[in-house]
């Protein structure tokens, strides 16, 4: 049984088998990511801190993009689907970092979890179906290479992981909330 710690986030298993403790320090990560972003309103959600434009609702849209992407998009085949199909990304590549002051903390927090919730049903279609971690990512590389769902669990593990001591400072600057 997986108990959680002093801010809500489950801890991940000490002795599992692999999928077991990549899923668990993936849903630590995350937890982490909402426990740094909670409480705050439109105004700290936007704060910046030094000279980056880099903000904590930018860290929560960036994360639904990146949870879509490698989940839905890479691993499945799909397409972009609402809000991302509609953006052109060639021309605006830092879109979801740049309007994420325009959305509520309601939306960034909704449109977040889903996209997390959304994750976590392909990740359990691809283990549901018997192909287990080695299963490649239904879209290749440009180079013709395509990801397991291991490197992908790993990947999104690191991804949260970065931003997650992004949030930690920004999260700091703005209340002087610290921890971990």
């Amino acid at each position: 049984m997986t108990g959680l710690d002093e801010h809500g986030r489950p801890e991940p298993p000490v002795a599992a088998g692999e999928v077991a403790t990549l899923l668990g320090f993936l849903d630590y990560q995350r937890a982490t990511l909402a426990w740094k972003c909670s409480g705050l309103d439109a105004v700290g959600l936007r704060a910046t801190t030094a000279a980056s434009a880099m903000t904590l609702g930018g860290i929560l849209k960036h994360m639904a993009l990146v949870e879509y992407g490698w989940f839905s998009r890479s691993l499945h085949g799909r397409e972009y689907g609402p809000p991302w199909d509609a953006v052109d990304w060639e021309a605006d590549p830092d879109w979801e970092w740049r309007t994420a002051a325009e959305d509520s903390p309601a939306e960034l927090f909704a449109l977040w979890q889903r996209a997390v919730e959304q994750s976590r049903a392909d990740v359990a279609q691809v283990l549901d179906s018997g192909d287990g971690l080695g299963r490649l990512a239904g879209r290749t590389w440009p180079d013709g290479r395509s990801p397991s769902l291991r490197w992908i669990l790993c990947h999104m593990i690191e991804e949260y992981a970065r931003h997650n001591g992004h949030a930690d400072l920004l999260r700091e600057s703005i209340d002087g909330a610290t921890g971990e």
